[in-house]
């Protein structure tokens, strides 16, 4: 397979309804120009874009953008981008962006996986999160989970070195099945995601709505190996 189409060829995502409100509709035509970043095959250049040399942390999935912005306003000294192919989240990140007059954030609306293997360099990213994804339960969609490998090979292989991934779900058999796929991830090593020097994290929609329905949530963080060299 040609490596434009290792990463990518099973899409990790479904596109959904995308019917706006009258205000998503306005803050989309208005704010995506400026705010939204378009797909390219070539990288970006992140201190050029933020205009500023501090740490990069990717958001994969951000949804209606909720704890997206709230990260993004607590951290004015980090950098941020958020990955989302559902539009109205997108425009209601947008909103979001104007209304806490955010600098350290923009959007990329394509699939993350192209996005990680063109637009971000090795060894460039200082965070990922990846909170709540689609859990795909069916068994025959298992081969569309974000989190198995080679995608987490990718993954890893742009995260700088002492840099983490995130992931937060309600679906146990995705929590078993995404550690086993970074535990054996070249780099990566496992913390408990409340002693791996991670900021606090808001609570989300799906959260609220999983605990709300009894529902276990597992938090898995993973460490890129002081050292490694990307392999992907």
């Amino acid at each position: 397979m040609p490596d434009s189409d290792r990463y990518s060829a099973i899409k990790t995502f479904a596109r959904r309804s995308a019917r706006m409100t009258e205000s998503q509709k306005r803050d989309y035509a208005e704010l995506s120009p400026s705010l939204c970043l378009p797909f390219s095959e070539a990288a970006l250049n992140f201190a050029g874009l933020f205009g500023n040399a501090g740490p990069v942390t990717v958001e994969i999935g951000f949804g209606n953008g909720d704890a997206t912005a709230q990260i993004a306003e607590a951290n004015p000294d980090s950098n941020y981008i958020g990955i989302e192919v559902y539009r109205p989240g997108v425009a209601r990140l947008l909103g979001e962006i104007q209304r806490r007059s955010l600098r350290n954030l923009f959007i990329v609306e394509h699939d993350a996986l192209d996005v990680f293997e063109y637009m971000f360099l090795p060894d460039s990213v200082s965070g990922v999160h990846v909170f709540f994804p689609d859990p795909w339960p069916k068994k025959r969609h298992h081969k569309r989970r974000l989190l198995q490998r080679p995608h987490t090979d990718l993954i890893a292989s742009r995260i700088a070195a002492g840099g983490y991934i995130r992931f937060v779900t309600d679906w146990l058999p995705y929590a078993e099945s995404a550690k086993a796929a970074l535990g054996d991830t070249p780099a990566l090593v496992s913390r408990a995601a409340g002693n791996a020097g991670l900021a606090a994290r808001p609570e989300t929609k799906f959260e609220r709505r999983g605990r709300e329905a009894a529902q276990e949530i597992t938090e898995l963080a993973y460490i890129k190996a002081p050292g490694s060299a990307h392999l992907a």
